[in-house]
């Protein structure tokens, strides 16, 4: 990278501060002086709340899991960890309607629980927000679990083997002291997640017990067109979400083993009751995680032969988002990583690590206020959509190249240097056969997450700029229940087409 290349980095940094910085000062100077009444401090307080919960069941029902599959070995084991995978990519919108397939006032669940006499259950309120964060955060929780039982060196456990040690012993000087490193950070990241999420609170929340601050904030615009308290509300999410991802970033830290031989060796598998209790725990996981999808695919599939006449332009906008949203992000995470890797200035880092500390309707609502006087900001909806997912999906695709591009640097940095290769003879022949995995990688997960979006498009779009998750949650809002399990069919089958395309494709350039 050149001194060229150098410059660019720096000007996308100062056009991604400009991005995140000036959205948040129109945030600030709109909400300043406002007070917020009860309402709104009701809303913090369940924000906090169901945030809280959501990251402590999540992270605790995570640890018997992962620790079954760090020790057993099974025919299937593989798929169940890459079933761990997949609802991060998997709409929330579509994880909600799952839910309520299974645990709704028609569901499984309910309906079981009736024809025994048993008094039915209600998902709406607190503990439906609870369940659908589990549901969506206990693979993740899981992953981050699992790695750090994979991270514990084989020569650890070989000594542990060669000591006799029992399942108690090992918990005691193996796994707690991963396990004591690891769970702040992955309940800090849950907690960071949970306190931004909206489809979920849209879908299980609502009224004055259970409303978050992001559902107050659409309300505030799309209802009451109340700007100011939208305003407000706004600059308490920046400071509730800002205060949680910098303790995350501080606290997630990677586990103090010591280094190893790189050798993979599993902990002792124990053959008595706690292998029947192994697969219980896995068992239960599998049938939470595939209940919901399952239960969606069955009500949807009948309804795909006669889907409502706006899903299809629908999900052709939210493909064209996606894939904008997949260039632009991934390129800008190459430049901004490359020039990390160089030793950049400072700001280019932290140019890309501040999106984390706001959300999508909280830059929603500012980009809304700028552009408001102006012009209606639904002319506006797709492209500003497009920035914003940009602006958040970046951060995840940069901790994605960081590490290659570092060792890319200095493995073949100075030949590169010594070969003359400069602009795109460099980009053609080091970066891109070395990064094209990640790459790859990366720009799947942004397209899948920008597919999946229902936050800023729920500000701005009218039923001409609708994407498809907005038109699921809308037919869903109208009980349409049927016609909106089949949209939901195709959202997942497009946002999964999407990030196995370009994860394919990278691993194909790579290979």
């Amino acid at each position: 990278m050149g001194a060229r290349d150098m410059i660019g980095a720096r000007l996308l940094a100062l056009a991604l501060l400009a991005l995140v910085l000036g959205p948040l000062a129109a945030v600030a100077w709109r909400g300043a002086g406002l007070t917020l009444g009860s309402a709104d401090w009701a809303a913090v307080q369940f924000t906090l709340t169901q945030a809280v919960l959501s990251a402590l069941v999540s992270t605790v029902l995570a640890i018997p899991v992962a620790r079954a599959l760090a020790r057993r070995r099974f025919p299937g084991r593989s798929a169940l960890v890459t079933l761990m995978g997949a609802p991060f990519l998997l709409p929330a919108v579509v994880a909600v309607l799952g839910l309520l397939a299974v645990f709704g006032r028609g569901g499984v669940v309910n309906d079981t629980l009736a024809a025994l006499g048993l008094p039915t259950l209600s998902i709406f309120g607190l503990h439906g927000v609870v369940l659908a964060h589990v549901f969506l955060n206990l693979p993740l929780a899981t992953r981050m679990i699992l790695q750090g039982w994979q991270a514990i060196p084989a020569e650890r456990i070989r000594l542990a083997h060669s000591l006799g040690f029992g399942p108690a012993e090992t918990f005691r000087h193996l796994e707690w002291p991963m396990l004591r490193e690891v769970l702040p950070g992955v309940a800090l990241v849950i907690l960071t997640v949970c306190l931004t999420s909206f489809a979920v609170v849209l879908t299980l929340g609502g009224g004055p017990a259970a409303t978050t601050v992001e559902l107050a904030i659409y309300q505030a615009v799309r209802f009451d067109f109340d700007l100011a308290r939208a305003a407000g509300l706004a600059g308490v999410q920046v400071l509730i979400s800002g205060l949680a991802a910098g303790v995350a970033w501080v606290v997630l830290q990677p586990t103090a083993f010591g280094a190893g031989l790189d050798r993979q060796t599993a902990l002792a598998a124990p053959k008595d009751w706690r292998r029947w209790a192994d697969g219980l725990v896995l068992a239960m996981a599998t049938l939470f995680l595939l209940a919901p999808l399952v239960a969606v695919a069955l009500r949807g599939l009948p309804g795909l032969a006669d889907l409502p006449p706006q899903v299809l332009p629908a999900a052709a906008r939210s493909v064209g988002v996606a894939l904008v949203c997949a260039v632009l992000s991934t390129l800008a995470a190459l430049l901004v990583a490359l020039a990390v890797a160089r030793k950049a200035h400072p700001l280019v880092e932290a140019a890309a690590t501040l999106p984390l500390a706001t959300s999508g309707l909280v830059l929603g609502t500012g980009l809304f206020l700028l552009v408001q006087p102006f012009v209606p900001p639904m002319t506006l909806a797709l492209p500003v959509t497009v920035l914003v997912n940009t602006a958040l999906t970046l951060p995840f695709l940069y901790r994605i190249l960081l590490p290659e591009a570092r060792a890319m640097v200095t493995g073949y940095g100075r030949l590169a240097d010594s070969l003359g290769l400069r602009g795109w003879a460099r980009l053609r022949w080091l970066v891109l056969p070395r990064l094209a995995r990640p790459l790859g990688f990366g720009a799947g997960i942004a397209a899948a997450l920008s597919m999946g979006d229902l936050g800023v498009i729920a500000l701005f779009a009218g039923d001409r700029q609708a994407t498809l998750p907005l038109v699921v949650s809308q037919l869903a809002g109208a009980y349409r229940v049927e016609a909106a399990a089949a949209a939901s069919l195709v959202l997942v089958a497009l946002s999964f087409a999407l990030f196995w395309a370009c994860d394919a494709g990278g691993r194909r350039a790579a290979a």
